[in-house]
């Protein structure tokens, strides 16, 4: 099989990858919200290790189990009056806590997205606020981490 020939670069084609530096984040009915990084979009499963008493080969069989997804971490920039996040992780009393749709897309240069992640029933796990340092001259960053029941990943 041939090795495929990369198009110019003046636009996305199917050889060059996506940048990773341009994607929206939506939590909720807020849309786009302006984040610095997103991680954690991890998927797992739990291997099942299984060997029958009678069976003539001296290893066990490996079963896939359940599906496990990791946490997410979504950092931002610190914004005079925004407390979203500590109202949302606030909230949660004995189980009673707002579970949202989160929906992460990376996107073309057009900004249509490529690649959507949603994840169902999202809740705040940990928020951490920005540290402080006298002698930085970075930017204040907040990080919110979220828990979530499942994610479903399509392509454009």
């Amino acid at each position: 099989m041939a090795a495929p020939t990369a198009g110019s670069g003046n636009e996305q084609d199917q050889f060059w990858p996506l940048p990773k530096f341009y994607f929206s984040v939506d939590i909720g009915d807020q849309t786009d919200l302006p984040f610095q990084e997103v991680s954690g979009l991890d998927i797992d499963t739990d291997i099942i290790e299984y060997r029958h008493g009678n069976s003539p080969v001296h290893s066990t069989i490996k079963m896939p189990g359940l599906m496990k997804y990791g946490d997410i971490t979504l950092k931002k920039g610190v914004f005079t009056n925004d407390s979203k996040f500590f109202d949302w992780i606030s909230k949660i009393s004995l189980n009673t806590y707002e579970r949202l749709t989160v929906v992460i897309r990376l996107l073309d240069e057009q900004g249509q997205p490529k690649m959507t992640w949603s994840l169902t029933n999202a809740f705040p796990k940990q928020v951490t606020p920005t540290d402080m340092n006298s002698q930085s001259s970075e930017a204040a960053i907040e990080t919110i981490v979220l828990a979530h029941e499942g994610l479903k990943i399509e392509a454009a």
